[in-house]
C-alpha cells in the first residue's frame, strides 16, 4: 500500500514537477465549503503558482463535490432528519439555501449560473448545488450551470488577484 502511494506521488511530481504539492493543496482548498476557489486562487498567488495553474486546479477542486451534492444531499438530509441527527443544522442549511433560491428558481439554468458566478461568500458551487438539489432541478443542466458559474467566478478572482495584486507586488 505504501509503495502504491509513493508511486502515485512520484507520478504526480513527474507531471507537475516541484509544484505538485502546491497544486494538490490548491485543489483541496477549493473543495472546502465557503472558502472554495474564492480562497484557493489567492493562496495560489501567494504560493507563487502561475495564474493558469491556480485557476484550473481551483475550478477542478471546486467542482469535485458538486455531483455528490446533486445526487445525495437530499437523501442524506432526509435520513438525518428521520434519525434526529443534527436536525437543527440540516434545517438551517435547507432554510439558508431556500432563502437564496428565489434568484435561482426564476431563471433556473441562467439564474443558477449567475448565482454561482458572483464571487461572494455563500454564492459558490456548494450552495448552488444544494439549491439545485432542493429545487429538484435537472442534474445535468445544474452541473453545467454551476461549472459555467464557477469558471466565471474563478476568472473574476484570478483577474483581481493576479492582475491587481500582481501589479502592486511586482
Amino acid at each position: 500500500m505504501q509503495k502504491a502511494a509513493q508511486s502515485i506521488v512520484a507520478f504526480i511530481i513527474g507531471i507537475f514537477g516541484v509544484s505538485a504539492g502546491k497544486i494538490i493543496g490548491i485543489t483541496f482548498i477549493s473543495m472546502i465549503p465557503i472558502i472554495e476557489l474564492r480562497g484557493s486562487i489567492p493562496v495560489g498567488f501567494v504560493m507563487g503558482l502561475p495564474w493558469y495553474a491556480s485557476l484550473v486546479c481551483s475550478i477542478i477542486g471546486n467542482m469535485l463535490p458538486v455531483p455528490v451534492i446533486l445526487l445525495f444531499v437530499v437523501k442524506v438530509f432526509e435520513f438525518m432528519k428521520k434519525h434526529n441527527i443534527l436536525t437543527k443544522f440540516v434545517n438551517k442549511m435547507e432554510q439558508k439555501a431556500m432563502n437564496r433560491s428565489e434568484k435561482v428558481s426564476k431563471g433556473e439554468f441562467w439564474g443558477l449560473m449567475l448565482f454561482v458566478a458572483i464571487p461572494l461568500p455563500g454564492t459558490g458551487a456548494w450552495t448552488g448545488a444544494l439549491i439545485a438539489a432542493l429545487l429538484k432541478m435537472n442534474r445535468r443542466d445544474s452541473f453545467l450551470s454551476i461549472l459555467l458559474g464557477v469558471t466565471i467566478a474563478g476568472t473574476i478572482i484570478t483577474l483581481g488577484t493576479y492582475g491587481v495584486l500582481g501589479f502592486i507586488f511586482k
